[in-house]
C-alpha cells in the first residue's frame, strides 16, 4: 500500500503548474519534475533546480556539480542516494530552461510555494537542511540573510544547527572558491562531521 510520502512524490512527479497555471512565462519544455526523499531522512539538500543533465536522466545531481557537492559533504554516491538517509528537494522541481547566453535561468516561482510545505510535513526526521544558493537560502533563512551569498556563507554560524547556507557547488564557482578559503578551511569540516553524526 502507497504511503502518504508516495502518493505525494507522485503528485509532483505528475506536476504541470508551471505549463498550466505558469508564474509568467510556461516552462519551455515538458516538465520532468525531479525530487529524491524518503521519511526516514535526516538531511535534507535544498538545492535550486536541475540542470540539462539532470534533467536527461531525472536523477539529482547526476553532474560535476554533484561530485562536487558529495565531496563538500564527505558522502559516496551511495550514501548521497540513500533516500533512508538524505533527501533531496530542490527549489523549482524541473529544468528552467537557458537563458540568452546559454546560462540556467532562475528555478520556477510555481513549485516551492505550491509543493515544499507538503513534502516537509511528510520527512518529520530532518535535522540538518543544507541551503544551496542564494533561491533556497532567501526562502528559509529570509530576513536573516546577509546583502549577499558570499555574506550569508560566511556567517553561517548564525543560522543554528538545523540550517547550513551553501554556494551551489557549480564548477563555474571555482573561483569564488579560490577567493573564499574560509569555506573550504572552516565551513566544509563541520559540515562533514556534522552529516556524518546524522547519516552514521
Amino acid at each position: 500500500m502507497a504511503s502518504r510520502l508516495d502518493n505525494l512524490v507522485a503528485e509532483i512527479r505528475a506536476c504541470r503548474l508551471c505549463l498550466d497555471h505558469p508564474l509568467g512565462k510556461p516552462l519551455p519544455h515538458e516538465p520532468r519534475p525531479v525530487v529524491h526523499v524518503g521519511r526516514q531522512a535526516r538531511v535534507l539538500v535544498i538545492g535550486q533546480a536541475p540542470g540539462t543533465r539532470v534533467h536527461l536522466s531525472g536523477k539529482p545531481f547526476t553532474d560535476r556539480s554533484g561530485d562536487r557537492l558529495r565531496d563538500w559533504m564527505g558522502v559516496t554516491s551511495d550514501e548521497f542516494y540513500d533516500r533512508s538517509k538524505i533527501a533531496i528537494m530542490p527549489m523549482g522541481f524541473c529544468f528552467p530552461g537557458q537563458d540568452n547566453k546559454g546560462g540556467d535561468l532562475p528555478p520556477r516561482r510555481e513549485c516551492a510555494p505550491h509543493w515544499h510545505d507538503r513534502l516537509l510535513k511528510e520527512l518529520p526526521h530532518i535535522e540538518l537542511k543544507l541551503l544551496i544558493g542564494q533561491y533556497a537560502q532567501k526562502h528559509y533563512l529570509g530576513e536573516r540573510t546577509k546583502r549577499s551569498l558570499t555574506e550569508t556563507v560566511a556567517e553561517w554560524r548564525d543560522y543554528g544547527a538545523s540550517a547550513i547556507p551553501l554556494p551551489h557547488p557549480s564548477w563555474r564557482n571555482t573561483s569564488w572558491l579560490k577567493k573564499n578559503p574560509w569555506f573550504e578551511r572552516d565551513v566544509l569540516p563541520v559540515l562533514q562531521q556534522r552529516v556524518r553524526s546524522l547519516i552514521g
